[in-house]
């Protein structure tokens, strides 16, 4: 396997937030009263907190000076038109409508876009976008390859669209049926697994071919072009901010979670070329999340975000953020763990199945292994299996995803190699004594993205 040479962060600690260490008895008690749900544990009982990447990053001290120009007046803040500036120079978008979080994006394209029967493919689901898709009265299909359902193959552009099976959508319910195909860079679903350019181009040539605009998920864009320049022969020399613009041109709209790639712990914003579709959009956001200028966001947050959009497609903080996940995920390789390869961009991720292949989906094995990595040492991961993956909103069966798997999110510019090494051998004390762990079952399920508020108990 091949190994990069040693590599340091681009930036020095100038701050440090202390961590609480706790026992194994104060977590065996803290996760019981969780209901075995790690996004329900308090953050004080937390060592190493790798639940996600959303938010929970550094900002930089540019950032952190960039929010005392915050402009709170309530309408034609400067912020915004700093942030629209950002947002159009790096991203190419014409028309930005701010709003508090990506899912306040989805909401409002969904709702915009989307009419009762319709359907939506896209390269895997993710949680939050195929819920406000249903909610519209849409129907998500997946046309990712099928390479992004086998953990252990090394295909490097795992988030790639099968044209195949998108040509078969659109030419069985018809062109008018689907009002825009959702593509997601680093696709979080199949592990951070990137689209390559020249899918994308093939793409983009077949959607025009049938007049279908693309939605773009741009949540982490600049983890997603420095694969490409890594893997795409052809841009090897170019900057991830060419890699990232280039991107961004060949889809019509956008959606973005700004507590990833920006660097920010808050905001979000629709982007798109088409001016009806902005004009509704302003609407709409007037309604569910603030006025056009300012959408949910303090204009402090506005400020910092269009400083974290620069320095998110920086070619040295973007090898480190990802050299950092590689890292961890080779050490997990070397332990004999088995993971999603490649290694992705934002996580490594469990393959559970292979993990706990003595428990079967029906006792929600992501989610027993999810609360046995807390007991083991602190570190708090996530689920991303069955549970994650919801009922079926017709037959009410559980979806059965193929992919069962716990995901080990990194924050960026946050902990250091050596919370990495203890991440990896808390993960590794778990594996010697995987036989005698046992699943666990539903006390308590909402009815919509059940894995963030679910309880469970163990199974005797």
């Amino acid at each position: 396997m091949h190994r990069e040479k040693s590599w340091a962060e681009p930036w020095k600690i100038k701050m440090v937030e202390h961590l609480r260490m706790t026992t194994k008895e104060d977590r065996i008690e803290a996760i019981k009263e969780a209901g075995y749900n790690t996004f329900l544990l308090k953050s004080k009982d937390v060592y190493i907190d790798l639940l996600t990447d959303s938010g929970t990053n550094a900002m930089s001290d540019v950032q952190w000076a960039g929010m005392m120009l915050g402009d709170e007046a309530y309408a034609g803040s400067r912020n915004f038109y700093h942030l629209e500036s950002a947002i159009q120079k790096y991203y190419s978008y014409k028309y930005v409508v701010p709003t508090h979080q990506g899912r306040g994006a989805e909401h409002i394209l969904s709702q915009t876009l989307i009419q009762e029967g319709d359907f939506i493919p896209g390269n895997m689901y993710f949680t939050t976008t195929r819920l406000h898709q249903e909610l519209a009265g849409g129907t998500f299909v997946d046309v990712i390859v099928d390479e992004a359902h086998d953990t252990e193959s090394e295909f490097p552009f795992k988030g790639n669209v099968d044209m195949n099976k998108l040509e078969d959508l659109i030419k069985r319910v018809g062109p008018d049926k689907i009002p825009y195909v959702c593509i997601a860079t680093s696709v979080n679903m199949a592990g951070g697994q990137p689209i390559s350019m020249a899918n994308l181009k093939e793409l983009r040539e077949l959607t025009n071919k049938y007049g279908i605009p693309i939605v773009h998920d741009m949540t982490r864009v600049a983890e997603n072009a420095w694969f490409i320049k890594v893997r795409e022969k052809e841009y090897e020399n170019h900057t991830v901010a060419q890699i990232v613009y280039e991107i961004c041109t060949l889809t019509d709209h956008a959606t973005m979670s700004a507590k990833k790639d920006p660097i920010v712990n808050i905001g979000g914003f629709l982007a798109t070329n088409d001016e009806e579709v902005y004009k509704k959009s302003q609407n709409m956001v007037v309604i569910y999340e603030g006025l056009h200028t300012y959408g949910g966001m303090a204009g402090r947050d506005m400020e910092a975000l269009s400083i974290g959009i620069e320095e998110s497609v920086q070619d040295a903080h973007i090898r480190a953020r990802v050299g950092q996940t590689t890292y961890l995920g080779e050490k997990l390789i070397d332990y004999g763990i088995p993971i999603i390869r490649p290694i992705g961009s934002h996580g490594v991720f469990l393959d559970v199945k292979k993990f706990l292949p003595h428990l079967s989906q029906d006792v929600f094995p992501a989610q027993t292994l999810a609360a046995e990595i807390y007991i083991q040492n602190g570190v708090r991961t996530m689920e991303r299996g069955i549970v994650s993956a919801g009922r079926n909103k017709e037959t009410g069966d559980h979806n059965r995803p193929n992919l069962e798997l716990v995901r080990i999110t990194i924050p960026r510019r946050v902990y250091t190699q050596a919370h990495m090494d203890v991440v990896a051998e808390c993960i590794d004390d778990v594996f010697e004594r995987r036989e005698k762990i046992k699943g666990l079952k539903f006390t308590y399920e909402p009815e919509h993205l059940r894995f963030f508020q679910a309880r469970f108990k163990t199974i005797d």
